[in-house]
């Protein structure tokens, strides 16, 4: 794990999209045909999101996903596609293509399969953003929730319902393995609370803080 430490949350959110920016270029020049980004939720990338979406980019020839969602349809404000289609795909961005992680059926389970078959072609992840809980949760993967140890073992499986408590709705989450082999991670956190989080993360089993199962050679930013 690298450790970046910024001033504030803005040096560190335009350092992040500026960084993202050059990895998603430097892909796109190279013989890489296609570039996965997969991106978080919640409202903590929405400044990174912002400056994203107006750079000069192919975009068209980048897929993005979230690393998991809310079982909720897209005009629920708790919404993270809502939020990525608001934040994320506007501007020159809105010609990236987006991998849904919902289906409008009742449960999860009903739709597992057939979001998994849409995601398999765009693993592994070329970039992948993350952000944590101060529970050290990252995207669906909560301590406590009842596929959790499926989540962080299951080799064969992209995506797992995860229902958690505290967790208003069920989730979909990608699953740890598919997490853990993207080419490039970083993780975007701000507050005391979490930078503790994170140094207590590292001496306990992931079962406990979930975040351990992607911290290898992730680039970790900081900011009060």
């Amino acid at each position: 794990m690298n450790l970046k430490e910024y001033p504030d949350s803005e040096m560190m959110m335009l350092d992040v999209a500026d960084a993202l920016a050059s990895e998603i270029n430097s892909h796109l020049l190279s013989d890489d045909e296609r570039v996965s980004f997969c991106v978080p939720g919640g409202t903590t990338p929405g400044p990174i999101f912002d400056v994203l979406s107006a750079q000069s980019l192919d975009w068209d020839r980048v897929s993005v996903f979230l690393s998991d969602e809310r079982w909720l349809p897209e005009d629920n404000p708790r919404s993270n596609t809502r939020l990525i289609r608001e934040r994320l795909l506007t501007d020159k961005a809105a010609a990236a293509h987006l991998v849904p992680l919902y289906a409008p059926v009742e449960t999860p389970e009903e739709a597992i399969e057939s979001l998994s078959e849409s995601l398999r072609p765009h693993l592994p992840i070329t970039l992948l953003l993350l952000g944590m809980g101060a529970d050290m949760h990252t995207a669906s993967l909560f301590p406590g929730a009842d596929r959790l140890e499926d989540a962080l073992s299951d080799s064969r499986a992209v995506l797992m319902p995860m229902r958690a408590p505290g967790a208003e709705e069920p989730r979909v989450t990608l699953t740890a393995p598919v997490l853990s082999a993207a080419v490039s991670t970083h993780i975007v956190i701000t507050g005391d609370a979490k930078r503790a989080a994170l140094e207590r993360a590292q001496s306990l089993p992931v079962s406990e803080a979930p975040v351990r199962a992607v911290l290898n050679g992730a680039t970790v930013h900081w900011a009060p």
